[in-house]
């Protein structure tokens, strides 16, 4: 074959076939293969004028087309999968050669794959991608990991295709191994909390508020012209906008009430666990979209008609629309703190050495969470890289000071009238966790002390102690 292709990507569903044509719409010779060879036809003769493709019916004739070093990009399903095709594909190629896994796999994976290709002489390169099938075709967030050497070769496609704002490319290399998949599945957990968070506003301007679905479209799109501007403010006044066609309804209304999930925010409040680091904001939407999910558990609730509060429930005392963009921007500061402290752990855990700001950058345009405000988050860390937290950056810190009374008076409304809003009390109690001159875990010291012996440290002086809890006199003695 005497053409050869820059590029080339195995695994033609939707995702793989943008991808695919967003290099070809770049001008890059795209090798495109999948398992079953129909696929791969339909590509070429319904995209073909776009670009130049190369399709293979063979894993063979795929790699080679491609020119030295190969980079062959996986787009299947995370898991087994995605193993079967590196199986297929790394006996294949040679030294130098790259595979560069696209899809939502987990930061562990990542690294055991990369561990075990680079002992063949192989780059694996373990790379986040946000937007959806629109953001692969027009031009995502791309999060690559993998080695430095990898992404001098490959970096230079992925920036081309990837979104730009200002003329700067939404792609940047991350750092070693899985730091690609971790920071983009720390994305998806962030994108789980703003979608909580949004739709606990919805919900309280339509209970509390008495506003018909088309009303708060009206208030989203106003926000979205400030300071909470933002894609998925923007599709949310667009989804409460949308009539059902065979109802006459309000969309919002036809559909089911079980929010769906595919994995990527459980992975994060895992993750986060492991690394000891408090990320609540994103746990409760978790966990909100389980109890959803949790249709006989409903049930049971709603055929036991658990009580509720008074009819005559206290009413809002402020502007609930102004007071309730306020506990939405406070809280949404929060969330994406929680995810900027969780990527800066992991980056100290694994010595992965990743640029917070830079992660801002890339997230302005092409990826779900894009929004105004990540230029203030990118001028937070360009200023002080080692932040311990967003909600101590000037910017951020008068934004809350300012939100406070309204979030307050949201968290109190929504717990008298009895309408939940995890989101919103969760982001309150972190804040209110993280302000605090002292908290009740000197009590929790105590009662494990007491029942395990697992003794404490003292404000006074230096050292572990316990207390012999079960002698007369609970002398105190050193551990």
């Amino acid at each position: 074959m005497s053409q050869k292709a820059q590029i080339g990507v195995t695994g033609l569903a939707v995702m793989g076939r943008n991808l695919a044509r967003n290099f070809a719409r770049h001008g890059h010779t795209v090798a495109v293969h999948n398992r079953s060879y129909g696929r791969t036809k339909e590509l070429v003769e319904e995209f073909g004028d776009e670009g130049t493709f190369l399709p293979a019916e063979t894993a063979e004739q795929f790699v080679a087309s491609l020119e030295r070093p190969r980079r062959v990009v996986i787009m299947v399903k995370a898991g087994p999968a995605t193993d079967a095709v590196i199986d297929e594909f790394a006996p294949l190629l040679e030294e130098g050669d790259m595979l560069i896994d696209a899809g939502n796999a987990h930061y562990a994976d990542t690294r055991r794959r990369e561990a075990a290709l680079k002992e063949r002489g192989l780059h694996f390169v373990g790379t986040g991608v946000s937007g959806g099938e629109e953001g692969a075709l027009h031009g995502p967030s791309i999060m690559p990991g993998g080695s430095v050497e990898s992404y001098q070769a490959l970096g230079p496609l992925l920036e081309d295709i990837s979104a730009k704002v200002d003329g700067e490319p939404c792609c940047v290399h991350v750092g070693p191994d899985g730091a690609g998949h971790f920071v983009k599945m720390v994305h998806n957990g962030i994108e789980y909390a703003d979608m909580q968070l949004i739709a606990e506003a919805y919900d309280l301007l339509r209970q509390v508020g008495g506003l018909s679905p088309q009303e708060i479209a009206g208030v989203f799109g106003d926000w979205n012209e400030g300071r909470l501007g933002s894609y998925l403010i923007e599709i949310t006044a667009e989804v409460l906008k949308q009539t059902d066609a065979a109802t006459g309804k309000p969309f919002v209304d036809i559909v089911l009430d079980q929010a769906e999930q595919k994995g990527t925010g459980r992975w994060t409040v895992q993750a986060a666990l492991d690394l000891g680091v408090p990320v609540s904001g994103i746990a409760e939407s978790v966990f909100a979209r389980a109890l959803s999910g949790g249709k006989n558990v409903r049930q049971a609730a709603a055929d036991a008609a658990l009580p509720g509060p008074a009819a005559n429930a206290g009413a809002h005392t402020g502007d609930l629309k102004a007071d309730v963009e306020q506990a939405l921007f406070a809280s949404k500061i929060v969330a994406y703190a929680q995810g900027f402290q969780q990527i800066q752990a992991a980056s100290a855990e694994y010595g992965w050495d990743i640029d917070p700001g830079a992660m801002a950058k890339i997230w302005r345009a092409g990826c779900i969470i894009r929004a105004k405000f990540l230029d203030f988050i990118k001028q937070a860390y360009d200023k002080k890289p080692d932040l311990a937290t967003l909600l101590v950056d000037e910017y951020f810190l008068d934004a809350v000071a300012g939100a406070q009374d309204a979030w307050r008076r949201v968290v109190v409304t929504a717990a008298q009238q009895g309408i939940p809003a995890p989101g919103f009390a969760s982001a309150l109690a972190y804040y209110d966790g993280l302000r605090a001159e002292r908290l009740p875990a000197a009590l929790i010291q105590g009662q494990r002390d007491f029942f395990g012996a697992h003794t404490y440290h003292r404000v006074d002086k230096d050292g572990s102690f316990h207390t012999l809890w079960a002698t007369d006199d609970r002398r105190e003695v050193d551990a």
